[in-house]
């Protein structure tokens, strides 16, 4: 028979221990401590589990008290005014029904049935009664339940989703409902004990969304916030969606001239003149960096037959998101998602020796992706983009140096783009694998030891890998605090094995290689994308489609502005002249807005003199030079980084 009164022995962080009667919560605990902790109690981690702040602790445990400074804490606040906007939505407009209200990066949001979409107008409406009700300073209730009776409550409530979402749990014997006064909701928790927490929250947006992501079911209408623990971090953040908005890539790609997308050919990228050559800058970098890396490149086929997909794994893996054709003669043909079994093919073609190895082997390939309609979004997310694509065929006992090259060429080349804020991820074996343990362990301590070697710090991604090898991720930090996650490297034993792939070893024995994949830049058009974001679209001179701009001041000297062009082109440089009838103020507006480097102002003096008077794109004036000095300025200010002197090289990349 259980003993209430059984002594409770609780281990804090800083391993003291306290004793117990009985029962105790993480309130109890935390007002053992002290009043001020209890004020700022949310939850508790209790044997490294998530605990309501009410729920009780029946024996022996460590327990870490929750409090809205930490990122657990913060999420139960985002989840918490989820469920606020639950309840006030169901005020305001009682015959909608509520569907799932998860937290996401920075915030929330609630998928909500409705006879119509919510406005602008609303979103204030709502907001206001959110703030009405966290005024009310009520305490927020929890029950636990079995299955049955949370479906009777949800039927008696006449919320159709809530029940579908509990009968697709058939395993689940009980769950947990909060109660926000006359608002009932249920989730796994926890949430705040009280609505005092919420009062830094802000309703951002609304969009359509589809039952369980089905764009064959129903449509629903979503609504987004964020939530913080602080007035200082929502203020934060809210200054940066502000910055954010105005470096917002397909704006900035609108008013450069750089690209645009049309409804005939979704999620691919119509690019315009400028846009393609800052395209062409970033491959021809990285044409540059591989070359000097031992890379060779090479291009395969964009379709290819099922049968290689099918032997590689990814028609199993990855069938949805391709693009397929059956033909006349019986055959089934795919565009290919990724370049992987390109490469396979081209390195089957011949038999190879461990004098061979490594064979590094790039492809600026061109991949198609089916991805939903709802989630293109500008370069970021597209349907048919190109991968700066790498395969290493290695043997076992060169596998670590060259993941070690490839780390320390894809963190030399974020510097070079001023990304020195670098987070890696190590994401290991998924359920959905191919391959033994045997050959995971090889894998992931290579990758592990590679890291361990450059003194990289990484976070633990268990069972994300891919399903043919573990990967690293890098992630970066934009100049507003963004993180965009790029480049990443692959290790992999199985697709060799599965291809058949082979190498003769020193005692003519044949062996399988090790695959390492590896992209850098990842997708060129979200690396574009996210650069000009980062640069609020003025990029570096040696990037900029047009990099310096002759302004004629008056027709007495457009036949020097047009000869000036010409020689800065000779020169090298990419240039546009003007030499229109309008003023050269306005000229010069139209180029600042254009976000040119460099403005070369020429008039009836500079023409007579030769003389060029150079004007920054920030608005300074530079002087006045000869043609070969304004020629030797431009030159040195539009060399790319891989071409200038490096300044601390060896300086390590911040990595968390």
């Amino acid at each position: 028979m259980k003993n209430d009164n059984a002594l409770i022995s609780i281990t804090l962080p800083d391993e003291s221990v306290r004793t117990f009667n009985g029962p105790v919560t993480v309130m109890d605990i935390a007002e053992s401590i002290g009043a001020g902790l209890a004020k700022n109690t949310l939850a508790g981690e209790v044997n490294g589990q998530l605990f309501d702040s009410c729920d009780p602790i029946t024996t022996d445990a460590r327990v870490r008290i929750i409090t809205p400074n930490e990122s657990e804490g913060r999420a139960i606040i985002r989840h918490s005014c989820a469920h606020l906007l639950g309840q006030a939505v169901k005020q305001l407009f009682p015959d909608v029904k509520m569907v799932i209200g998860p937290v996401i990066e920075h915030g929330f949001y609630y998928d909500i049935w409705s006879e119509r979409p919510f406005t602008t107008a609303d979103l204030e409406t709502i907001e206001t009664r959110m703030r009405a009700l966290i005024a009310a300073n009520y305490t927020v209730e929890k029950q636990v339940l079995p299955r049955d009776e949370v479906i009777e409550v949800f039927k008696n409530r006449q919320e159709d989703y809530k029940v579908q979402l509990v009968e697709d749990m058939p395993d689940v014997a009980s769950m947990a409902l909060y109660y926000h006064q006359e608002y009932i909701d249920m989730c796994r928790g926890p949430h705040v004990p009280n609505t005092r927490f919420l009062p830094h929250f802000k309703l951002t947006k609304t969009s359509g969304a589809y039952w369980r992501g089905d764009s064959d079911k129903e449509q629903l209408q979503r609504i987004y916030g964020t939530a913080w623990s602080s007035k200082k971090e929502l203020r934060a953040h809210l200054t940066m969606l502000e910055e954010a908005e105005k470096r917002d890539h397909r704006r900035l790609g609108k008013a450069l001239d750089l690209f645009h997308f049309a409804d005939e050919a979704p999620g691919a990228v119509f690019w315009h003149a400028k846009g393609w050559t800052l395209f062409q800058q970033l491959i021809e970098y990285m044409r540059r960096q591989q070359q000097s890396e031992g890379y060779e490149e090479v291009n395969t086929p964009d379709l290819m037959d099922r049968s290689l997909w099918e032997t590689s794994g990814h028609w199993q893996n990855y069938r949805d998101q391709m693009y397929t054709q059956d033909t006349p003669d019986g055959r089934t043909l795919a565009l290919k998602p990724m370049s992987c079994p390109g490469s396979v093919l081209m390195y089957g073609h011949g038999l190879k020796s461990y004098r061979d190895l490594p064979i590094r082997m790039a492809e600026f390939g061109k991949v198609h992706r089916y991805e939903p309609s709802g989630s293109l979004h500008g370069l970021l997310r597209v349907r048919h983009f190109t991968q700066d694509d790498a395969h290493i065929y290695c043997t076992l006992a060169q596998m670590q140096e060259e993941c070690v090259r490839v780390i320390k060429l894809v963190l030399l080349i974020y510097r070079d783009f001023g990304f020195d804020n670098v987070k890696v991820k190590l994401s290991t074996r998924p359920d959905n694998r191919i391959g033994d343990d045997a050959t995971w362990d090889v894998l992931e301590a290579a990758l592990i030891s590679s890291l361990q070697s450059e003194s990289l710090a990484y976070q633990l991604n268990e069972g994300e890998g891919a399903f043919y090898g573990p990967k690293l991720e890098f992630t970066l930090s934009d100049s507003i605090g963004r993180e965009w996650q790029c480049g990443t490297l692959q290790v992999d034993m199985n697709l060799p094995k599965r291809f058949d792939l082979e190498y003769v070893d020193e005692q003519g024995e044949r062996q399988v290689p090790v695959m390492l994949h590896r992209a850098l830049f990842g997708s060129l058009e979200r690396f574009t994308g996210i650069l000009i974001e980062n640069y609020a679209g003025k990029l570096p001179v040696w990037l900029s489609p047009v990099q310096v701009a002759v302004l004629a001041i008056s027709d007495k000297s457009n036949d020097y502005a047009q000869s000036l062009c010409q020689s800065f082109r000779q020169a090298g440089f990419r240039v546009e002249a003007d030499c229109s009838k309008e003023k050269i103020g306005h000229k010069i507006r139209q180029y600042t807005l254009r976000k040119t480097p460099f403005m070369a102002i020429v008039g009836a003096r500079e023409a007579e003199t030769g003389m060029v008077s150079l004007r920054h794109l920030n608005g300074d004036s530079l002087g006045d030079f000869s043609l070969d000095a304004v020629i030797a300025y431009l030159n040195q200010a539009a060399t790319p980084p891989d071409k200038s002197p490096r300044l601390n090289e060896t300086a390590p990349v911040s990595c968390e």
